[in-house]
């Protein structure tokens, strides 16, 4: 047991995380075309994918070990996975829906702890050919672009990592900021970060907070990035500000099906991607963004959430990831108390992806949607990716408590809204 390696900190945080009622797993699902082990029909050849991932695997540590337990801590054994295990077909769904739906489900089943903590699923009955596929990452081994890194590698061999293509940099350090008031304001900002984190109340009571279901729900929707790219030009805006200005149509149209007031913003916790160094899998910072709900111009919107993010992100490099994920002693302080936080009202994430089209053993991948985990009290989220041209989103929520088709309606209309010819 001395001789194997520790668990990086953060990933040890990020196993804290996984228990009952919060699975913390990063789940992917594609459509697949016809071509390779998806024959005429949607008749499928599971052990060619078997071999073609089996192949894989001896590039990608990530998928050949398990966190062992030692003390307090964990520790990563090498334990070659069964792979009549972690890739198995599936009972058929009904269409695109009944393929949310597994999703959703899929969200509140843990990863078995004592084989390496991923799985892919191949799922009849969904798509044009009928089948799909669904892969599960725990976060204790990959964060979203370390995640990504990983689904590419499996899909399309070869090709750049997106996670290694340097994630951005921090600013540079000017000299200035070595000094002792330098090092102190820092410190007192991890401080008031820490506080507000724990006792911030910027969100009034809402159902959009509060104790979760036992059920999920998920809904996929998706948009074009080139006209998404170009309107957010205009506005001196990225591809991440749009996708925010429509997470906030969202919002405002979930909260409307509730009978809520609409606030004038609503704050929400983004990832924020830090420069890889070190072993660890998570390597991630975080903004709050106040979403502008009342704002009525669309362009307005979109300027309001730049301005803000342009300053977020900087922010979020030079302080690195949050203080409670740094360690499992502050993740457990974090998992409890964030139960009845207010500082966010939920948490939306966006990962780049390929660019042009991958393929699973020679099935091309048609569509591909991301489902975030929902952590804390909050009980909707957003996850994005981009793919191929397309921004693909998976909307995940408590359907016991908040209208997530309502959400999807409001989100869909306003990229409809921003993708349109003229906008």
């Amino acid at each position: 047991m001395r001789g194997l390696p520790r668990l990086a900190a953060v990933d040890e945080a990020n196993l804290v995380l996984d228990h009952p009622g919060q699975v913390n797993v990063f789940l992917v699902a594609g459509l697949l075309a016809e071509g390779g082990f998806v024959h005429a029909g949607g008749v499928l050849d599971v052990d060619a994918v078997r071999r073609h991932v089996g192949e894989r695997i001896a590039t990608l540590p990530q998928l050949r070990r398990v966190a062992v337990a030692d003390g307090h801590r964990h520790r990563w054994a090498e334990a070659p996975p069964d792979l009549e295990e972690h890739i198995r077909l599936v009972a058929a769904v009904g269409g695109l829906p009944g393929l949310e739906r597994l999703c959703g489900e899929l969200m509140s089943v843990p990863l078995p702890r004592d084989r390496p903590m991923w799985e892919l699923l191949l799922v009849p009955g969904a798509g044009p050919v009928g089948v799909a596929m669904v892969l599960r990452i725990h976060h204790a081994l990959a964060d979203g672009m370390a995640a990504v890194a990983i689904v590419q590698q499996i899909f399309h061999p070869g090709a750049a990592s997106v996670a290694a293509a340097d994630a951005p940099r921090p600013a540079a350090v000017p000299a200035l900021e070595r000094d002792l008031r330098s090092i102190l304001a820092r410190a007192m900002f991890r401080l008031h970060r820490m506080r507000l984190t724990l006792s911030g109340r910027e969100v009034g009571s809402t159902v959009l907070l509060g104790e979760r279901s036992a059920r999920r729900g998920v809904t996929f929707l998706d948009a074009g990035l080139t006209a998404l790219e170009e309107n957010a030009r205009v506005c001196g805006a990225t591809v991440n500000d749009a996708l925010l200005a429509a997470v906030a149509a969202g919002y405002r149209a979930a909260l409307t099906a509730a009978g809520e007031g609409i606030p004038d913003a609503l704050p929400v916790s983004v990832p924020v991607a830090l420069r890889r160094r070190g072993t660890a899998g998570n390597q991630v910072g975080v903004m709050l963004v106040r979403l502008p709900l009342r704002e009525s111009d669309p362009q307005a919107r979109i300027r309001n959430i730049a301005r803000q993010t342009k300053v977020e992100k900087t922010t979020a490099r030079q302080q690195g990831t949050l203080e409670f994920m740094r360690g499992p002693v502050g993740a457990r302080l974090m998992d409890r108390l964030a139960r009845r936080q207010h500082m966010v009202a939920g948490f939306v994430t966006n990962v780049p992806g390929p660019s042009g089209a991958v393929e699973l053993a020679g099935a091309r991948i048609a569509a591909i949607w991301p489902v975030a985990v929902l952590a804390a009290n909050v009980r909707l989220g957003v996850a994005a990716i981009s793919y191929d041209g397309r921004l693909y989103c998976g909307v995940h929520f408590d359907p016991d408590h908040v209208a997530g088709a309502e959400f999807a309606r409001g989100m869909k209309a306003e990229l409809d809204h921003q993708t349109a010819p003229n906008t």
